[in-house]
């Protein structure tokens, strides 16, 4: 009777209609002192396991740096000159996230969607933390993104995912050289009628390496020496270049 109850059970089971396969271009970034970046090709196919439904497909690519604290502060003018009167330090804001929409973001995915799964930068940034002795928190996060956006680590890439015969589909997303450590998180999204129908999610493995690592941890671990022989490297080149103009000047 038991077996017969599971076996009902496992064919009640909803089956989903459709999924996502990805691929990467690459899963790992290395920082090293001559870094300026690194594009990045995702792409993928929807497996399916009955004919295509109707309604037109929509893919959503987005990439997320590990979160930093960051501290945002608000100028005003006084006897003619800009200073800054209040700081305000947000917690859990990703160093980078982006964006990549096969059409405008809200063609695609609806409000609720969006709220759910946190896929815009404004939906995204809802659960970040703020002190609670801020009245206005939604300011500072405002001047966050725009901050951010200007600085290209805070991107919306509408109409950049490629897709073909509602099966395959492919996108490339630029990761600035500024780049924090960490793990990328990576999210794709199918949806219809501006509904998600299934997601996939890997990782982004970024670290320095080479000279690049060596300095970081001398500098973590060891910063009285990291600032010895930063001091010792500036009277070099100092040295090196008075020579230099002397030799110049004969």
């Amino acid at each position: 009777m038991l077996r017969w109850l599971l076996i009902a059970l496992l064919f009640a089971l909803p089956v989903r209609a459709e999924e996502v396969v990805l691929g990467l271009s690459q899963d790992e970034v290395a920082i090293t002192t001559s870094f300026d970046g690194s594009e990045i090709l995702i792409f993928g196919a929807v497996k399916r396991e009955t004919a295509i439904p109707e309604g037109e497909l929509g893919v959503i690519v987005t990439i997320a740096g590990p979160p930093e604290p960051i501290t945002v502060r608000r100028k005003e003018r006084r006897f003619g000159i800009w200073v800054n009167t209040d700081a305000v330090e947000i917690d859990g804001a990703p160093s980078f996230y982006a964006v990549a929409t096969s059409s405008p973001l809200d063609d695609v995915l609806g409000v609720r969607d969006n709220l759910e799964h946190k896929v815009s930068v404004p939906s995204m940034l809802r659960g970040v933390e703020t002190p609670n002795t801020v009245l206005d928190a939604s300011a500072y996060v405002a001047a966050l993104i725009r901050i951010n956006t200007n600085a290209g680590t805070y991107q919306l890439l509408e109409d950049t995912v490629i897709v073909d015969q509602d099966t395959l589909f492919r996108t490339r997303i630029r990761l600035p050289a500024a780049l924090t450590e960490g793990a990328y998180e990576t999210r794709i999204f199918l949806t219809r009628d501006g509904q998600v129908i299934a997601s996939y999610e890997t990782a982004i493995d970024v670290r320095k390496v080479g000279l690049e690592r060596w300095l970081f941890t001398l500098s973590r671990e060891n910063p009285f020496w990291y600032g010895i022989m930063s001091l010792a490297i500036a009277i070099a080149a100092g040295w090196t270049a008075s020579a230099a103009f002397s030799l110049l000047r004969n």
